[in-house]
């Protein structure tokens, strides 16, 4: 097999299928569907792999708009995962997942129209829910994730185009007091304040912050803090979110942190209901792959940063990453002055720049598949780093 000869032939394939990867894109721009909800979006995705000829499994991992589209080769080999996103924020695709999704599936049905005889099948994992709620944890919980060999996944981005380097893992909790109401002025000492066990519960917090690694993250918001304020409050509501380097130190501080805020509820009488919701890994860059991913993305004339950038957000990949050698690049389709999660980020997901990115995206990911199963010493390799990485983290 001649990879560079395959190479041109899923980039030619890429760009014949431009009209309709970006119509998806821009159709899902404006479904803006958000986590679990993403229906119309994932219903385009899924057609759109079952047109060009891939077999296609709906609701998987227990997930209405999750999806599993399959091209198995001619013959035993390798299995790599392409993986997709396509849920928006409340303000509309101001990450630009509709360009994740859609590169995704334009890699996958390239793919599987290029392939011919070469052993090896390739995965495309529709992931609802990266902004809330994790579709990736319930993907790999359920097995989807059994049997690849490796996972490839790209993200827009603003500035230089990049792997993106370590990140933190995440945890979220749901703070709940229950107090007694009674009035401010007439009766306060028959009252159990909510609030002020809320209050005591974040100063606690903020004097843990002397006691903890420089690369934990601890924040959150008051929902709810009384309705009146002559009336002690019997209620109160909070969310709050800590981050660290990796999920052993993230276990350590979580258990720190739901001590601070039982304490509260210690100090003043109010009852506390303390509730974990969902968590991420963090990501393991597989520098093996990772060099893959730039070199071709530097054929296709893209400017990439020399190494993996830190990020200090969060992302379900990482638990992707914790089971198989996994990359994720991020790909530029907007300048550096360009915030993520911006409104002006959102309509540069799907401006001509946005739609480059998810072509350049596209053709990066495919590439970067003809490299793993044309030269099995690649996924030796990059499985060899993967072990010493899940090792030093023992």
């Amino acid at each position: 097999m001649d990879a560079e000869l395959l190479k041109s032939k899923v980039i030619r394939e890429i760009d014949a299928l431009a009209p309709e990867l970006l119509s998806a894109s821009h159709t899902i721009h404006e479904y803006a569907e958000m986590a679990f909800k993403e229906y119309k979006s994932a219903a385009l995705l899924e057609d759109l792999l079952e047109k060009h000829g891939l077999t296609v499994e709906r609701g998987i991992a227990g997930m209405e708009t999750a999806f599993r589209g399959m091209y198995r080769g001619k013959g035993e080999g390798p299995t790599i995962a392409i993986l997709g996103e396509y849920d928006a924020l409340p303000h509309g695709h101001a990450c630009g997942h509709n360009i994740i999704g859609v590169a995704a599936v334009g890699a996958g049905i390239a793919l599987k129209n290029s392939l011919g005889d070469v052993p090896g099948s390739i995965s495309v994992l529709g992931c609802p829910a990266e902004e809330g709620g994790g579709g990736k944890v319930f993907i790999a919980k359920e097995g989807y994730l059994d049997g690849v060999d490796a996972a490839l996944m790209t993200h827009p981005m603003s500035g230089t185009s990049m792997i993106g380097g370590p990140n933190l893992a995440i945890t979220h909790f749901s703070i709940k007091y229950h107090g007694k109401a009674a009035h401010a002025a007439s009766d306060p000492h028959e009252g159990i304040n909510a609030l002020d066990a809320m209050i005591l519960g974040f100063q606690n917090v903020s004097a843990l912050r002397q006691h903890v690694t420089e690369d934990v993250r601890m924040h959150g918001y008051i929902i709810d803090g009384g309705k009146a304020p002559n009336v002690i409050p019997d209620y109160t509501e909070a969310r709050y979110i800590v981050r660290a380097a990796t999920r052993a130190n993230l276990e350590k501080v979580a258990e720190k942190v739901r001590k601070c805020f039982a304490a509260g509820a210690l100090a003043t009488g109010a009852t506390l209901e303390f509730e974990r919701g969902f968590s991420y890994s963090e990501r393991i860059v597989n520098m093996t792959i990772a060099r893959k991913v730039q070199a071709n993305l530097r054929k296709l004339g893209l400017e990439v940063e020399d190494e993996p950038i830190h990020v200090r957000g969060s992302t379900d990949f990482g638990d992707v990453s914790q089971l198989v050698p996994a990359v994720n690049a991020y790909i530029q389709i907007a300048p550096d002055t360009v915030a993520s999660h911006s409104n002006e980020f959102r309509e540069a997901a799907k401006s001509p720049e946005g739609d480059k990115g998810l072509l350049n995206a596209a053709k990066a990911m495919a590439m970067t598949v003809v490299d793993l199963l044309s030269d099995p010493s690649i996924l030796k390799e990059a499985w060899e780093e993967h072990e010493r990485a899940l090792a030093q983290r023992r």
